[in-house]
């Protein structure tokens, strides 16, 4: 893939350790293979080689898991002890700012350091990721914007066109986005990230059946057991089943490919617990699935590290009904001061757990006073438009069952008004305006 620029060689590399390194920027950037053991490799090759070390340290640092993150500080702390060229540098600094839990600058340091290296593929997509962290829309687009460019005629171009595919997606630029994510699957069937960008246009637009169609005609292509990506893509295909009125199916997903495997990788919990509670919501016996989901959030959430991934933990608790875990999270929370990170827990995170945590006693009023504030913040924290989503429908559900018919009637209209298809914003209308009746 040629992802090491001549003029800027790479600290203490080999040959075979350089073409270790770019089979791990491409395995990354399909989310497929193992790149980690690939860099574990390069590593064994070229002890001194810093950018291998620098880009272990980022896959660690982007899984936004505690025990993972820890580790990648170490690894950071070891690759800048090495000598460092300028490429190497400037992953260095975006990585310390990051691990400090300050993730809008290490993605303002990332963006700089594109402008200098644009074919720097791993400093791409860890910039990307940065920006789907903090829910940064434009910079999701904007950053590939001005790299991609400098891709043509170069063979891994595709996977920068599939980031840019999502990047338009959410900046609400659909036709684009579509057309970017189908030409980049085209061009590499196996790109599963370009894969899912047109199946979260699909998802905006209420396109259920073809977003169905969609993930069902490239399963083969994502589905794969080595494919890190495929739990949340079959999460995207249990949302089309329950947009079409088939609960059923999803919670057979839910069942199958993404819980029965047992996963204890965050990104995978984050769509176990966000899937469940969407089939909660809806009226779903879920029966006792909570408890298992709610033990193995334990690891993974603790109140400090990401607010996304603890208001997804705190769901599984609440179905669970471990409040003792969840008033961990709070306090912790509560408490947590010096970052970017840490104002995300005080000032998105409280509020969303302490909205769902309402409405699952039954507290609908303070749900909704919780959720009608926090849905406009939400997006500064973490997580798509169609995760995120999960909010205004719990906000919704709670405005129609606390008898808020004004309310709910205006939050349907709000949620028709960009997928007026949609069998569950109909229901949500209807029973709005059952309550208005009944008042």
């Amino acid at each position: 893939m040629h992802i090491a620029r001549p003029q800027e060689p790479l600290s203490g590399a080999t040959p075979e350790a350089i073409r270790l390194f770019d089979a791990a920027a491409e395995a990354f950037a399909l989310y497929r293979g193992d790149p980690v053991g690939l860099l574990d490799q390069a590593i064994a090759i070229a002890p001194r080689f810093a950018m291998a070390h620098l880009f272990k340290a980022w896959l660690f640092a982007l899984t936004t898991e505690p025990e993972a993150t820890e580790a990648a500080r170490g690894i950071h702390a070891e690759a800048v002890a090495l000598p460092l060229g300028a490429r190497e540098a400037g992953h260095a600094e975006a990585l310390s700012h990051v691990l400090a839990g300050n993730w809008s600058a290490g993605g303002l340091a990332l963006e700089r350091h594109s402008m200098r290296f644009p074919r720097d593929l791993p400093a791409l997509q860890a910039g990307h990721l940065i920006d789907f962290y903090r829910a940064n829309a434009r910079a999701l687009r904007d950053r590939i914007a001005r790299a991609l460019p400098h891709w043509h005629g170069v063979p891994s171009r595709s996977l920068v066109l599939g980031m840019q595919a999502f990047g338009l997606e959410e900046t609400g630029d659909h036709a684009r986005a579509e057309a970017a994510g189908r030409e980049a699957v085209e061009a590499d069937p196996r790109d599963c990230w370009a894969h899912h960008a047109v199946a979260h246009v699909m998802e905006m637009q209420g396109r259920a059946a073809d977003g169905l169609a969609w993930m069902t005609a490239r399963e083969p292509h994502w589905a794969a057991e080595e494919n890190f990506f495929r739990v949340h893509n079959w999460w995207h295909r249990a949302l089309c089943h329950i947009e079409l009125g088939d609960a059923a199916s999803a919670l057979a997903l839910y069942d199958g490919p993404v819980r029965g495997g047992r996963s204890a990788i965050a990104v995978d919990l984050v769509d176990a617990s966000a899937l469940l509670w969407r089939l909660d919501l809806s009226g779903v016996d879920v029966g006792d699935r909570w408890n298992e989901l709610s033990a193995a959030w334990e690891a993974q959430a603790d109140g400090r590290l990401y607010a996304f991934n603890d208001w997804h933990a705190a769901m599984a608790h609440l179905g669970a009904g471990r409040m003792a875990e969840v008033e961990r999270l709070l306090a912790t929370m509560r408490g947590a001061m010096g970052s970017e990170a840490a104002r995300w827990m005080r000032e998105t995170g409280l509020p969303l757990i302490e909205g769902f945590a309402a409405f699952r006693r039954g507290d609908h009023a303070t749900a909704v006073e919780r959720l009608l504030g926090a849905r406009h913040i939400a997006n500064v924290f973490g997580g798509s438009h169609a995760q995120r989503d999960v909010i205004d429908w719990t906000l919704t559900e709670a405005a129609i069952r606390g008898g808020l018919a004004e309310l709910a009637e205006g939050l349907a209209q709000e949620r028709l008004a960009l997928r007026p298809h949609s069998p569950v914003n109909r229901s949500f209308l209807e029973r709005a305006r059952a309550g208005l009746v009944a008042a």
